[in-house]
């Protein structure tokens, strides 16, 4: 199996390491140019504030782990990197991506945001023309698997985000956080979410700050507590509020400590980004308690009991599905262009199950019915274009068709 897996997560890397490793979206474009020349087939970088994984198919695995080892310490410019680089290959690198898709490699087991950020790198790197036939069939494979075991378990319904451990973290620090007051920066999903939850706190003031402005001002819509207010002012409200949470994309600090006033109560500041928001030496100051993403595990391990019950579950579907993906590998020498449009009819199957399931309340029974309804049609569809297509005996005709199927359905 020509597959490997190799980078710097939250199990190896402390958060020091993992914000040097962190790609932005245009140092993926330079780092697949590179790759690609280094005769590996189809790469795939998945960087989030947990981890940074390259996901190769290449020829001579052993010799490209190396490659890439070497490039991520050239790349970054930092030697240190090496003694945090893990490696894995075969069904153990698959074994890997399918439990990171479905939250089970997460901080926070079975957390949601994971399986959107590989399904954009992965699509990232379709846009880039670096996942073919290959890496596109694997991470479907592995974004389909993520999304059945949310549905199995519902693993993800139990509440503990990050945004949501963070919170709990804070209210160990300072006690109740009713009547206090809060500074949020960042208006994505994480600080989205920390808005919501310092509100069911009963926090007396929101401040929230964001590069865009605009993107904030409806927020006073749906909390009256809460007052957007312009980036640049995010260090003029410090005295005013008793914590802080940051969940930016960006990729240097934003609260530094030459800029920070002088600090005249007990403020605890929570930085859930990574890289990390906030400049650690603030973490000096008077006055000031900075908490960090690491320090969320002791918390996030406290409350994880439950949701490691339902993990087990998980990892059961994921070996079954990488029994299936063998299989499949197997067949897919045999006659590629079939099985992928036969994958192709699940994946459509699999969106719109997911949409419609989210819509309407079905028991077990009623999804079990649906589920193989919509299979049964879609795989009617295609039978009699398969059987046609088998029974074409010029092979340079058939070739042709294959070509245009691939091209139309884009497989």
């Amino acid at each position: 199996m020509d597959v490997a897996v190799i980078g710097v997560n939250h199990h190896l890397a402390p958060i020091q390491i993992r914000e040097k490793v962190s790609f932005t979206d245009s140092q993926k474009i330079e780092a697949i140019n590179v790759l690609l020349d280094q005769d590996i087939n189809e790469i795939v970088i998945l960087s989030t504030c947990n981890r940074s994984e390259i996901y190769i198919h290449a020829n001579t695995i052993d010799e490209k782990i190396n490659v890439i080892k070497n490039f991520y310490e050239e790349f970054f410019h930092d030697d240190e990197i090496k003694n945090f680089l893990f490696s894995k290959t075969g069904e153990r690198a698959m074994g890997h991506l399918f439990e990171v898709a479905s939250g089970l490699d997460s901080i926070v087991l079975g957390e949601d945001q994971i399986l959107g950020q590989v399904k954009k790198a992965h699509e990232f790197s379709m846009q880039l023309g670096a996942s073919k036939k290959y890496f596109n069939k694997l991470f479907r494979e592995a974004i389909m698997t993520a999304k059945e075991i949310k549905n199995t378990t519902k693993i993800s319904e139990q509440p503990l985000s990050i945004s949501y451990i963070a919170i709990k973290l804070l209210k160990e620090k300072i006690g109740s956080l009713k009547g206090k007051n809060a500074l949020v920066i960042g208006y994505g999903k994480m600080s989205k979410l920390a808005i919501t939850y310092l509100n069911d706190e009963q926090v007396n003031e929101i401040y929230v700050a964001n590069r865009s402005h605009g993107k904030v001002q409806d927020i006073g819509d749906r909390f009256t507590n809460v007052m957007p207010i312009l980036y640049e002012n995010r260090y003029d409200v410090l005295n005013d509020v008793d914590l802080v949470i940051t969940a930016t994309a960006s990729p240097h600090v934003i609260l530094k400590l030459e800029h920070m006033p002088t600090i005249d109560h007990k403020i605890c500041m929570m930085d859930i980004a990574l890289p990390r928001d906030i400049d650690p030496a603030i973490k000096k100051m008077n006055n000031i308690e900075l908490y960090d993403i690491d320090d969320l595990k002791k918390i996030h391990e406290e409350n994880d009991n439950k949701r490691n019950e339902l993990a087990l579950i998980g990892r059961q579907i994921i070996n079954r599905k990488i029994e299936e993906f063998l299989q499949w590998l197997e067949l897919a020498n045999i006659d590629p262009t079939i099985q992928s449009l036969n994958e192709k009819c699940l994946e459509i199957k699999s969106d719109s199950l997911d949409y419609l399931f989210k819509k309407i309340n079905l028991d077990a029974k009623e999804r079990k019915l649906i589920d193989r309804m919509m299979e049964s049609a879609l795989k009617r569809l295609i039978r009699e274009p398969i059987i046609n297509l088998k029974q074409i005996d010029n092979k340079h005709k058939r070739d042709e068709y294959i070509k245009l199927i691939e091209e139309l359905f884009d497989i």
